[in-house]
């Protein structure tokens, strides 16, 4: 299948490559700079330039693709302030890659998320659908972002084979940037690994490599329509990560006030308050996907978090 991947140079991007290419793929990647053209091509794939914005482009990628997973978003844009902006891009990329491939009966899988769909129990794929959802109480760029995902899926009626693949919050692994290593990077900083309240509250995680692998499944097995779960952990309490943070950079483990948490978390604070656990036992029994690599505590144990850590303070 020769398969059009946008955010192919992005952390769960440039784990999706080579799990394509290693089931017998083409991947043409979209790459806005000559770097992520270049790793593309050292990784064995094909550099389609362009940005989310020339849709023209995105549109000639898609025509002449087999399937297309969709993984890019300006998240520069998103942190800068404009996360309305960066989510409208993104809706206006995933209706000309819809708009493409409607009658073809193609895939098309989009990256969505899990936070917040249904705030202090254990979220389902069931979850998070019509008006009566949570997330339709959502404002501005996450209204936006959840209603694109409803989007993706409605063109299962337009003959497109549409997924949506609802990511944790913490897709972990060696080099990660994200969330986690903001947390460690933090406590770095405080002397402190701080939790939230009495930090009971859960995060679902996954690593980045079962995420690249149910990416590809989904393109190559699931129905119009499925909405899919990349989780591995349901619901790791939030002081547990802290925990194993304190012992590794040797800071103490002590609970932020919950009016404090804005300015020790600064943005992060939000996210880390949620108590948002996801099941992903449907996706499994849909499509035999079961995560292998280590959890999320497992891998926090490897160590490697902290060793990013001391290098960026070096």
């Amino acid at each position: 299948m020769r398969v059009f991947l946008t955010g192919a140079s992005g952390w769960i991007g440039s784990a999706v490559v080579p799990e394509l290419l290693g089931a017998g793929h083409q991947v043409v990647g979209l790459a806005r700079s000559d770097a992520s053209a270049d790793a593309l091509t050292a990784a064995g794939a094909e550099a389609h330039r362009g940005t989310l914005d020339d849709l023209e482009g995105l549109r000639d990628a898609a025509g002449a693709s087999d399937g297309v997973i969709h993984l890019a978003f300006k998240h520069d844009l998103a942190f800068s302030g404009d996360f309305q902006g960066a989510a409208d891009a993104d809706r206006r990329a995933v209706e000309t890659l819809g708009e493409t491939l409607a009658g073809s009966d193609r895939p098309l899988v989009i990256a969505s998320g899990t936070l917040f769909l249904a705030p202090g129990r254990v979220a389902t794929e069931q979850d998070g659908h019509g008006p009566a959802s949570a997330m339709a109480g959502l404002g501005g760029g996450p209204r936006t972002r959840w209603e694109t995902a409803e989007l993706a899926l409605s063109l299962a009626s337009r003959g497109v084979r549409s997924s949506i693949v609802r990511l944790a919050p913490t897709n972990h692994g060696d080099g990660d940037n994200g969330f986690l290593a903001t947390l460690v990077g933090i406590a770095r900083e405080r002397g402190v690994s701080g939790y939230i309240g009495d930090g009971t509250n859960r995060w679902p995680a996954v690593h980045r490599l079962d995420s690249a692998r149910l990416f590809r499944l989904a393109l190559e097995q699931a129905p119009a329509g499925s909405t899919l779960h990349a989780v591995a952990d349901e619901g790791v309490p939030i002081r547990d990560i802290a925990e194993v943070i304190g012992r590794h950079l040797e800071v103490p483990v002590d609970s932020i006030a919950p009016e404090q948490a804005g300015k020790h978390f600064t943005w992060l604070a939000g996210f880390l308050a949620a108590d948002s656990p996801a099941s992903s036992a449907l996706t499994r029994e849909l499509l035999g996907w079961q995560p292998s690599q280590p959890g999320l505590i497992a891998d926090l144990d490897q160590g490697h978090y902290f060793r990013q850590a001391r290098l960026a303070a070096a």
